[in-house]
């Protein structure tokens, strides 16, 4: 996996330390094992660990994936559409999509159950690595994720998720009462500088931007606010920093939101997860235009009703 990207930075950082905070996914002794490999470019020049980045630097990144020793498992899913090159499927909330081996995560993972439910029918060549799953849901949001089971599929998806060209739709519960019926917010997102785990609006690490368009559908017992988002972009947390930023935080969002009221909305509502669901996909598959439109889980539903 190569990754290609300009700097966008105020002040001069070491490479290691901006290049593991851009990355979460990966440590900083992981980043310099891979500097040391002259696998890191820098302006078209192999560099150490020691070397400063500065603002529209061009970063050269090469992953080598090897075999992740996924296997498959019998994990029942939840197919919304299916035919010889995508899956569509309604995901459940507490899973990972991808193992993560560098965490020891390599099982229960939705990786895991397609490898178990497509058996031989993906590209090979590929399929030892990890599956074409086209776009990530947060482990703990539930919801639509499509997943390519041809070259071809996977390169008409992406290309149409780099385009907008597909409308995604999402349901949130969020704290307190949010009195503009209809809203959008725009605006510069990506890693948090001060914590690998988080994004944040507020000079974040090589900011990308972000569109959401919100709708307020309804109040539920005066406290909070069901509403549909729509995303025109497909950022990493988009609704959850977007939401943060504005002070309504989804219910039970255990990174962007205080910890007294998670345990206070557990107890309530026995819920243990962020209350977001993704539950529409929009595009033009096979040259017709198609909405998958799926139920949202029992435990949003409770909450609503």
């Amino acid at each position: 996996m190569i990754y290609s990207f300009s700097v966008f930075i105020k002040d001069p950082k070491r490479v290691d330390i901006f290049l593991s905070t851009l990355f979460s996914e990966f440590s900083r002794s992981y980043i310099q094992k891979i500097i040391d490999n002259w696998n890191i470019s820098l302006n078209n020049k192999i560099i150490n660990k020691n070397i400063k980045i500065k603002n529209k630097d061009e970063i050269k990144m090469i992953i080598v994936l090897k075999d992740l020793d996924v296997k498959p498992e019998n994990i029942k899913l939840d197919i919304v559409y299916e035919d010889k090159e995508i899956i569509i499927i309604n995901k459940e909330s507490n899973i990972n999509v991808h193992p993560v081996p560098w965490k020891n995560w390599k099982t229960w993972t939705l990786v895991n159950a397609l490898l178990f439910h497509c058996r031989n029918n993906l590209p090979s060549i590929w399929w030892v690595i990890r599956p074409w799953i086209i776009h990530r849901l947060d482990k703990d949001t539930s919801g639509l994720i499509m997943v390519a089971k041809t070259d071809k599929m996977m390169k008409y998806l992406s290309y149409i998720i780099k385009e907008r060209k597909i409308n995604k739709y999402y349901i949130a519960i969020v704290n307190w009462i949010i009195k503009n019926k209809e809203f959008k917010i725009e605006s510069y997102i990506w890693r948090d500088p001060n914590n690998r785990v988080r994004m944040t609006s507020r000079n974040p690490i090589n900011p990308k931007i972000a569109i959401s368009y919100w709708k307020v559908v309804k109040y539920i017992n005066n406290k909070y606010t069901l509403v549909k988002i729509k995303i025109e972009t497909w950022r990493t947390h988009q609704i959850r920093v977007h939401l943060s930023s504005i002070w309504h935080s989804i219910l039970w969002d255990k990174v962007y939101w205080d910890s007294k009221t998670n345990k206070r909305i557990k107890f309530k509502y026995n819920l243990d997860r962020q209350a977001l669901h993704a539950y529409e996909l929009e595009f033009k598959l096979y040259w017709k235009k198609v909405s998958f439109i799926w139920e949202i889980k029992d435990d949003i539903k409770k909450i609503i009703s």
